[in-house]
């Protein structure tokens, strides 16, 4: 009982309207990344489908996992029994290897014991490593200093920030460690794996009792958002839809509203939804919910 106190106590709000924007401060805040892309607004869509399942997913797979909120909240909240989280992004992936393979307490400590300051974050981020723990680190530092949580090509360390705060604007260094330390207590549920998820779709599509979710880069239909996100932006949508049309399981796609993405929707016969949510501007906005049978969200 005493290991609910060490999370993020935030109340969630279990409606499930998909014309309803998703308040995000509704939903508890389990990833120490800043993500630019991040899902957390889907997390009341996220349950609905998986309790709405007649079985608990053997195990949930994350193909472009990114920050993460989706498979950890799987993972806390028990929604599959095994949960399995992919990333390519090398810097990326140092975080969820050094926290997954048990070194979430050298990474809380890490970032709790550093002092900083403009000269203090330049120092670090000119350091080179070959380990992944401190690559970890730094990634972790660009993510909370630098301009949106950008990590790609051309991304910069914040000038002005909230209230003018500069770099401190989203270093909440107590926060962060506790959000590490927390996915401590579910090690035994997640396995991570650093490769291209398309291979990993691949891989398990034959299988029985899988539930997917897949959020690739948005660079359908000449989307540009994508390429200025993220480093591993290019991807053939067209063999996604195809490899997703072989999954004996189950999944769930979310994709940026654009008529190419409808368009491959239709010709592999697969469901589609429109869904409200907030971009990082808190501009209201549409994307697409994907999957072969989507009543549940009716």
């Amino acid at each position: 009982m005493q290991r609910q106190f060490l999370f993020d106590s935030i109340k969630v709000s279990q409606d499930n309207d998909p014309h309803r924007t998703v308040n995000v401060a509704s939903v508890p805040q389990r990833s120490p990344f800043r993500y630019p892309g991040g899902k957390t607004w889907f997390i009341p869509t996220l349950r609905k489908w998986l309790r709405n399942k007649d079985a608990k997913p053997a195990l949930f797979i994350e193909p472009f996992a990114g920050g993460g909120i989706v498979s950890l909240t799987v993972a806390f909240e028990d929604l599959a029994d095994k949960v399995l989280m992919v990333e390519i992004d090398e810097h990326v992936a140092a975080v969820w290897q050094t926290i997954i393979n048990g070194e979430a307490r050298w990474l809380a400590k890490k970032i709790l014991s550093f002092d900083l300051s403009k000269e203090s974050l330049a120092a670090e981020l000119g350091k080179k490593y070959s380990d992944y723990k401190h690559i970890a680190f730094q990634t972790i530092l660009k993510n909370r200093t630098f301009h949106g949580g950008i990590l790609a090509k051309g991304s910069g360390i914040i000038k002005s920030g909230e209230n003018g705060k500069g770099v401190f604007s989203r270093w909440y260094p107590g926060t962060l460690a506790r959000r590490i330390e927390n996915i401590n207590f579910i090690l035994k549920k997640i396995k991570f794996v650093r490769t291209d998820g398309l291979s990993i779709i691949k891989k398990y599509a034959p299988c029985d009792n899988m539930a997917f979710f897949i959020d690739p880069p948005y660079t359908a239909g000449g989307k540009r958002a994508g390429a200025r996100l993220y480093k591993y932006f290019d991807l053939n949508h067209e063999e996604l839809f195809e490899l997703c049309g072989t999954i004996r399981g189950n999944f769930v796609m979310t994709y940026d509203n654009a008529a190419e993405v409808i368009a491959l929707s239709n010709r592999f016969k697969f469901d589609v939804r429109p869904i409200a949510m907030k971009n990082t501007h808190h501009a209201e906005m549409t994307e697409l919910v994907i999957g072969k049978n989507l009543s549940w969200m009716d």
